[in-house]
């Protein structure tokens, strides 16, 4: 099973783990659960193609509800849950797991031993606080959907409309208890010590070309980036962070569909995308924040600057030769 820790920015990194797809014996039904998701999945999806209606309304408000759950609460979903049964499958080996990651956009410099060691060591600290930070704000929200999941079931004697509110109150728990599981089993296989954290070369490049290209396209048609422009692009990005005080955008949204197909994972660009949305978002808004906090603090150190000059009275301007022969 791999697992890809990518950065968004130099603060701000998104975890993804491939889907394995497993094939059922002959006559084998799915988990419950899958036929659930599946046909959860395929109602959506044929409400999405109504031209007008309610359906066309709801899909269109709940991709948006959708596109506002944290870029981190996706990442943890693509983990595989911390179920008994699949602990006991990892303790026994039944399951390989290794971790790619930029190395040169974990802290920049060449890849020699000791700077790969502590881009490595670096991997597995940020690996463990994924695994780690969420998991009360999961756990809270999903007995928070649970408990009023009874308050919202009454609406289900409307007709013809589903009962909206009480489905999602439905996807809400699921998936925090997705993304809490998921970050269970990833705590696990870190304390096992059963994840192989690997620089990836590829993923060098990759970022790479797209901060140095402005588009798609051009990415596409340019040659690969040779390892001296890897080692500049890096520098570049770690002479912006201004010593870590900044916090820079690495990866491009445009870019999440270039990585999917080297990888061979076309859901990994939805991920990506969304992720680099919000990151972009976020460090807006920090940055409007500090811009108004600095403004407030001019003002508080100087209160009397603007009532000063708008009480002075006016002068009369002398160079005006109108005003000096009155």
């Amino acid at each position: 099973m791999r697992l890809f820790l990518l950065p968004i920015s130099t603060r701000r990194t998104l975890i993804y783990c491939e889907r394995v797809s497993h094939t059922l014996p002959a006559g084998q039904k799915p988990p419950i659960t899958d036929r659930i998701i599946n046909k959860a999945s395929t109602t959506w999806a044929g409400w999405e193609q109504a031209e007008k209606g309610w359906q066309k309304q709801l899909t269109t408000q709940g991709n948006r509800l959708l596109k506002r759950i944290s870029y981190e609460e996706w990442g943890l979903k693509s983990i595989p849950p911390a179920t008994k049964n699949r602990l006991e499958e990892i303790d026994n080996g039944g399951t390989q797991f290794e971790c790619l990651f930029p190395g040169r956009f974990f802290g920049g410099g060449k890849g020699d031993g000791g700077m790969q060691k502590g881009q490595i060591a670096r991997a597995k600290e940020v690996l463990e606080r994924i695994a780690k930070d969420r998991q009360g704000l999961h756990r809270k929200r999903m007995w928070n959907s649970i408990f009023w999941m009874p308050v919202a079931a009454p609406f289900a004697l409307v007709p013809v409309i589903p009962n909206i509110p009480f489905f999602y109150l439905v996807f809400r728990a699921y998936s925090h208890y997705r993304a809490l599981y998921g970050g269970k089993l990833l705590e696990h296989i870190l304390a096992k010590d059963l994840v192989k954290i690997t620089d990836s070369p590829e993923m060098d490049e990759m970022y790479t070309a797209g901060l140095l290209h402005p588009h798609r396209d051009a990415s596409r048609e340019a040659p690969r980036p040779s390892e001296m422009q890897i080692e500049q692009v890096a520098r570049v990005v770690e002479a912006q962070t201004q010593g870590g005080k900044e916090d820079v955008m690495v990866l491009q949204r445009w870019n999440g569909k270039l990585i999917a197909e080297r990888f061979k994972l076309p859901e990994m660009e939805v991920e990506i995308e969304r992720a680099v949305e919000q990151v972009e978002n976020a460090i807006e808004k920090e940055k409007e924040e500090l811009e108004k906090e600095k403004s407030e603090i001019m003002e508080a150190a100087n209160p009397l600057a603007a009532t000063t000059t708008s009480a002075e009275p006016k002068r009369e301007d002398v160079s005006n030769p109108e005003i000096r022969r009155r």
